[in-house]
């Protein structure tokens, strides 16, 4: 704002200097100079453009007293003084409401068949007032564009926001829930001839509920103050593994390759592949084991779960889990492959440039 000030000041002054500068370096026919009242037009013609931000209209309209007195002067230079006037009629078709910028044409083109006497004269000026007001209508027409593309991204932001979200809590709770269904089945089939096995599979049910009830609060935490929440990464993958063998399957982490370090977004992408197909290994694979391979390529890294497993059931539809996950390793700038394992079972492998 202060820098738009200062411009407006500047303008106006340049405005004023050009239209008072015949009064500087001529003289009348008759006399030792101009009277000060034939420059006083010049000055209302030129103020209003200080101002004219806050006010469009009501500057046009004093500016353009200022140009119709000028030419009710008697004594002074022979010289349109438009300057003013056209700045401010571009500030009208910039930013005035377009009650406001109809009424100003009005008004204008009106103000021309009233005083000015001859064709050319009239054609003249109305093309310049047009070009003014052209080019601010132009120009408001491409802040309107731009303010609309904006809304547009942020729109599309949000909905990319809520499919995350929606993403995220399907994977936590579908690989929560699976957990704990196959636990409460496991202990209560062995209650009563191994409590040992039948607490440690109830306790199993209890971690896996504590866990999902933490990371719903660090995803529903995202919504209230966006990009702070902490998200899984590469170092979480053996407590989660963990779990798995809680329900009983073998599950195994292998590396290969020296670590190096990869942007939060593909690692939050690949801990969501491995917990999505560990999560259709535990509810339809009927697998013993589950390996997860992080190998670690020149310039790629290759994320690898595979089980022992029949693989999904084909009969199934609907399931949105290996989508979702596809596109948020495509995201990631990576690719997803799936299918039977070559030894057999199951393999979902995901591939991060």
């Amino acid at each position: 704002m202060r820098h738009d000030r200062w411009r407006d000041l500047g303008l106006t002054a340049l405005v004023l200097f050009a239209q008072s500068a015949p009064f500087l370096v001529t003289r009348p026919s008759e006399g030792a100079g101009w009277p000060m009242v034939s420059w006083l037009p010049v000055v209302l013609s030129a103020l209003p453009v200080a101002v004219r931000r806050r006010w469009p209209a009501s500057c046009l309209l004093l500016s353009a007293i200022g140009v119709g007195l000028y030419g009710l002067a008697e004594t002074a230079p022979a010289q349109p003084i438009w300057y003013g006037p056209l700045i401010c009629m571009y500030a009208v078709a910039y930013q005035s409401t377009r009650v406001i910028r109809i009424a100003s044409l009005a008004v204008t083109a009106l103000g021309m068949l009233l005083t000015i006497g001859s064709l050319n004269t009239a054609v003249r000026e109305l093309s310049t007032w047009s070009a003014a007001y052209a080019l601010g209508a132009l120009t408001r027409a491409r802040r309107e564009t731009a303010l609309a593309a904006e809304r547009q991204a942020a729109e599309l932001a949000a909905a990319r926001e809520r499919a995350r979200i929606a993403q995220d809590l399907h994977d936590i709770l579908g690989h929560a829930f699976s957990l704990m269904v196959v636990q409460a089945e496991a202990g209560a089939a062995i209650a009563r001839t191994d409590p040992d096995r039948a607490e440690r599979a109830f306790d199993a049910i209890s971690t896996a509920g504590r866990d999902a009830m933490t990371q719903l609060r660090t995803t529903v935490g995202a919504l209230r103050e966006p990009g702070r929440a902490p998200q899984p990464t590469l170092a979480d993958l053996p407590e989660l593994l963990r779990q798995v063998e809680d329900a009983g399957l073998a599950a195994r982490l292998a590396e290969h390759g020296p670590r190096r370090p990869v942007p939060a977004q593909v690692q939050l992408a690949a801990y969501r592949l491995v917990q999505e197909a560990i999560t259709n290994v535990v509810k339809h694979a009927g697998a013993t084991s589950v390996e997860v391979v992080l190998d670690w390529r020149p310039g790629e890294l290759a994320v690898t779960v595979i089980d022992d497993g029949r693989g999904p059931d084909p009969r199934r539809t609907g399931g949105h889990g290996l989508t979702g996950i596809a596109e948020r390793v495509a995201a990631a700038g990576g690719r997803v492959a799936h299918g039977p394992a070559p030894a057999g079972g199951f393999r979902v492998e995901a591939v991060f440039g």
